[in-house]
């Protein structure tokens, strides 16, 4: 059935195995972040296969299915105050930064006989989660040091998903100095230091990461082999998904439409040059399932005009094969592709 997404589950085997095997060897725990894989059973459960100590999604719901995992989970959107009782009983760990939120898992978990880990998140300046103000953060430990039913597993911080800020030594530097002198006031040991994402992986591979960060929560690197802007990662495979569309229409048509242009079904006001007759294929997947501009057509030859709400139109004028109605036409997916993708009842999974 078409679309359909083609998914190589030893490509994120081969990815997640060499990641963790290179963040092991230098003392880093791997949380597994399965967030772009949208609660898919048979991905997440090769995952588990694996041996993953820490699985991490961004979704409560996707965590209910999960229930032969024997590991930590982890959920990485702060909770919102209106799910905390289904948080202290779906999920081991969450990220957190509001007290308010804090003091009410406390107050879910005392009642519930339970202790929820907590991982205090500190913003070093990408400007999403994570308390930014020392003092507040100061203040914030040790409230949380007075409560029943959690336990500070660590702290945390994030770079690169939002502010785009890049990672850097210093940058991480200071996230180990602001832990260190939480450690050293208050007496306690964390668990955990969380120093990031994906993006932060240059750091480890050119030994510049601090020693203190003991783990990293990883998705983009596992799942499509890429890491800071997007760059692949040396050793690591980036085919792990294939959008494979079908061919409902293939005509000769005008490069520009005839009559006066005003806007598209989605309010712009699309530019077309005039290059004559080209050849025209329509394929039958549309911006209700994923944008244009998140595709890469496999065949270099093929060009991309444009998406409507059902509808995909190429250019194949160009292209060496002959492609007759009901072909099918390849592409490499973006990040966000994937994400769509997944999370789209109407694209057809496939997996080998």
């Amino acid at each position: 059935m078409y679309p359909r997404i083609e998914i190589k589950l030893d490509a994120i085997k081969h990815n997640m195995t060499r990641l963790v095997n290179q963040c092991k060897a230098s003392g880093i725990d791997v949380a597994v972040v399965v967030k772009l894989m949208c609660g898919d059973e048979r991905v997440i459960s090769s995952i588990i296969d694996l041996g993953a100590k820490v699985i991490a999604d961004s979704r409560l719901e996707n965590f209910k299915d999960m229930k032969g995992f024997t590991g930590k989970k982890l959920l990485l959107r702060l909770p919102m105050l209106s799910q905390i009782d289904k948080v202290v009983d779906l999920v081991d760990v969450s990220l957190n930064s509001e007290i308010e939120i804090i003091r009410k898992i406390s107050e879910v978990a005392s009642s519930k006989n339970k202790i929820h880990d907590i991982i205090l998140m500190v913003d070093l300046g990408d400007l999403r989660e994570g308390i930014i103000d020392i003092d507040l953060l100061d203040k914030t430990i040790g409230d949380i040091l007075l409560l029943k039913g959690i336990h500070l597993l660590g702290i945390g911080t994030n770079l690169t998903c939002f502010g785009g800020v890049i990672p850097s030594t210093k940058i991480l530097s200071k996230f180990v100095n602001i832990k260190d002198k939480i450690e050293k006031k208050y007496q306690i040991k964390f668990d955990v230091v969380s120093g990031g994402n994906s993006g932060i992986l240059g750091l480890l591979t050119s030994n510049k990461m601090p020693i203190e960060v003991n783990q990293l929560r990883l998705g983009a690197s596992i799942f499509m082999g890429i890491g800071l802007n997007d760059e692949r990662i040396d050793g690591l495979k980036f085919d792990a998904f294939t959008l494979v569309v079908e061919i409902i229409e293939m005509m000769d048509k005008p490069s520009r439409p005839i009559g006066e242009i005003g806007l598209d079904a989605f309010g712009n006001k699309p530019f077309f040059e005039d290059l004559g007759i080209r050849k025209k294929a329509l394929c039958a997947i549309g911006r209700q399932d994923i944008n244009c501009e998140d595709l890469y057509s496999v065949d270099k030859n093929i060009k991309i005009l444009g998406m409507s709400s059902d509808h995909l139109v190429l250019d194949i004028s160009d292209v060496e094969k002959k492609y007759r109605l009901g072909d099918k036409v390849e592409f490499r997916l973006s990040y966000q592709g994937v994400l769509s993708a997944m999370n789209s009842k109407y694209i057809n999974k496939s997996y080998h």
